[in-house]
């Protein structure tokens, strides 16, 4: 059983800049990874950055390589995420993702979420 609390979303104008952390609570040791999708409206869910914590290499969507930033605490089970020179298409709901060992990290299927943030970006 493991339970992800998000924090840290709000609203900035474009260029700005915010920070996402989401801390895990359970049973963590079941995890293989962590990081973050986002959903805007009429959208699909988007893979946005996630932590393999086998490897310890950080995954980024294309769209937010060079922007966005993801780093791990592995003793205070938490992941943040650096937004930097935020974008409109940056607006969404932001949720925490955490993989189960045994699953692919970068597969939303079978994924633990978090209750999301909403990130808005406004010009």
């Amino acid at each position: 059983q493991v339970q992800l609390a998000e924090s840290g979303g709000g609203s900035v104008q474009v260029g700005g800049s915010l920070r996402l952390a989401c801390v895990a609570s359970g049973k963590t040791f079941v995890l293989n990874c962590m990081g973050w999708f986002r959903q805007a409206p009429g959208k699909g869910r988007e893979r946005v950055a996630m932590m393999d914590f086998g490897v310890g290499g950080a995954i980024y969507a294309d769209s937010v390589r060079g922007r966005f930033t993801i780093s791990h605490d592995s003793a205070k089970n938490t992941v943040s995420l650096q937004m930097n020179s935020l974008k409109l298409d940056d607006t969404a709901m932001y949720y925490c993702a955490a993989g189960v060992a045994g699953t692919d990290c970068n597969n939303p299927l079978g994924k633990l979420w978090g209750q999301g943030t909403q990130v808005t970006v406004s010009s």
